[in-house]
């Protein structure tokens, strides 16, 4: 059952960068911002990760932590983290349990061909560990910025 306005974190480890596994419900005590994105290292995913790192300052001003999730491997994870220097730990979602808490795999038209595939969505809990709003089909220009100012309105 998906996740909805006022549930908490869900009790799921999940391996994330720099070596460490993440157990969401732990997360409590701050902010917290979950973003899922399609694919590392391409333009649309790129745009959005530079646009939260570009904003991470003020993010962290607010007592907020930020992760990335796609279905890529952490060595992908890695490499994409490295090359747009991202001061965030990405987590890896290989076995789409995350994906499948927060309800992101949807059916996509990718080149003409319906595809299952992450539907680009960011997901903002207060440091009670609640959602207090969720983003879906996002566009990801300028979207760290919308989340920003929702965080702050918290």
């Amino acid at each position: 059952m998906p996740l909805t306005l006022g549930d908490t974190l869900p009790s799921l480890l999940v391996k994330a960068t720099s070596g460490k596994t993440i157990d969401l419900v732990t997360l409590t005590g701050k902010n917290v911002v979950i973003y899922f994105y399609p694919k590392d290292a391409t333009p649309g995913c790129t745009t959005e990760a530079q646009d939260f790192r570009d904003l991470m300052p003020e993010f962290a001003q607010l007592n907020c932590e930020i992760f990335g999730v796609s279905r890529d491997s952490l060595n992908s994870h890695e490499k994409f983290k490295a090359n747009e220097c991202l001061p965030f730990e990405l987590l890896s979602d290989v076995d789409e349990a995350l994906c499948q808490a927060f309800d992101v795999i949807k059916m996509k038209n990718m080149y003409g061909k319906n595809v299952m595939g992450v539907e680009r969505s960011t997901f903002l809990f207060n440091a009670k560990g609640q959602l207090q709003q969720e983003w879906r089909k996002v566009k990801a220009q300028g979207h760290a910025a919308i989340v920003l100012a929702a965080l702050k309105q918290l």
